[in-house]
């Protein structure tokens, strides 16, 4: 292995109700009722692949990009100061770092969200490369995001990295890009769901897969799918 990259929102950051929580408030302001476990189940897409789910496409042709706008600025007044690191993080980053593995975040989110969750990660100094929705045409599950992460660690090969995420559309995307994904359940996704999805091996969250880190995928001598 030679380098790993993470989802951040239900991954690394417990930020994946207030995400559901912004969207129904968005929704709402524009007229539309949708039901907040429902739009949790579709957390870890971006706005592009999320707003269909709700909307005609025909609105979505219109006013998606209002709305997603409406969205991303609630959300950074009014929910994200409430977001919080999954325990083991930073020191999990330390580990894979000390390895000599590079890390890359892969997220569905703006690349000013992306730079804040370093922030609040406290891991800027321990990551290589960051792709977001800024740097891709399609969110999740479609392999963009991972596909420019990919290229940002060349002339590493997909073959020598892993993805760790929280959801199916993380594993999906990942696999679509060539790459095998370690799944977290810290996002609230079942693990029944992730397994379905290709996950190659499923941990609790961040910490977890940390105490577990030698005979995870990510120890040094187990290959990938070990």
């Amino acid at each position: 292995m030679k380098a790993v990259i993470f989802d951040i929102d239900g991954t690394l950051l417990d930020s994946v109700d207030l995400h559901a929580r912004a969207w129904v408030a968005a929704f709402r302001h524009f007229g539309v009722a949708v039901e907040e476990a429902a739009v949790r189940r579709q957390i870890g897409k971006g706005g592009d692949q999320l707003m269909p789910v709700f909307l005609p496409a025909e609105r979505v042709a219109r006013e998606g990009k209002t709305i997603e706008a409406y969205r991303s600025d609630l959300f950074r007044r009014d929910y994200l100061p409430g977001v919080r690191p999954f325990p083991g993080v930073r020191a999990l980053f330390e580990r894979i770092r000390g390895e000599g593995h590079a890390i890359a975040l892969a997220s569905s989110g703006k690349a000013s969200e992306v730079a804040h969750y370093q922030e609040i990660l406290g891991i800027r100094d321990l990551v290589d490369v960051a792709t977001s929705a800024d740097d891709a045409d399609r969110s999740k599950p479609h392999p963009d995001i991972f596909e420019a992460a990919l290229a940002k660690l060349r002339p590493k090969h997909a073959r020598t990295i892993l993805a760790v995420g929280d959801t199916p559309y993380d594993a999906e995307a990942a696999a679509k890009a060539g790459l095998p994904t370690i799944g977290v359940l810290c996002g609230g996704f079942p693990e029944a769901d992730l397994s379905a999805a290709g996950c190659i091996a499923i941990y609790r969250d961040p910490q977890d897969l940390l105490d577990g880190f030698d005979g995870s995928p990510l120890g040094r001598g187990h290959p990938r799918g070990a």
